[in-house]
């Protein structure tokens, strides 16, 4: 993914992010379904309102919608993160929590490479 805009704000770093390939709904899901299981406090918001899951394995039966966001605090980052993916579009926009030492202070540089691995390795788990 690329990183495209960035500003903090309130504690929090706004971030957008376009993706390398566009991807349908099935891939939104796949990505959805694999960061479900790196979040404590997980929960996935359709268009806005909870999806009532019981597993992680209930991702895949959402129906489609314009947007899908994951949020929790990522075990890997150990922030909260929240990440908002767009349907039928190439954009996804990211909060995170500035609230360890990796992400105060933080500009469009050192963001990039606390966060672009980490990206790309959702976008990946869209094709899986």
């Amino acid at each position: 993914m690329l990183l495209r805009d960035l500003r903090e704000q309130d504690g929090w770093i706004y971030s957008s992010w376009e993706l390398t390939y566009p991807t349908g709904w099935e891939g939104i899901l796949k990505a959805a379904e694999t960061i479900y299981e790196y979040y404590t406090g997980c929960e996935v918001l359709a268009d806005g309102s909870l999806a009532p899951l019981r597993t992680p394995k209930d991702i895949a039966s959402i129906p489609e919608v314009g947007n899908l966001t994951v949020r929790g605090v990522s075990t890997i980052l150990d922030v909260p993160v929240m990440i908002t993916f767009y349907n039928q579009t190439r954009a996804v926009e990211v909060l995170v929590g500035a609230v360890s030492d990796e992400f105060k202070d933080t500009d469009y540089r050192k963001f990039n490479i606390s966060m672009c691995q980490y990206m790309d390795s959702i976008e990946l788990a869209m094709t899986r």
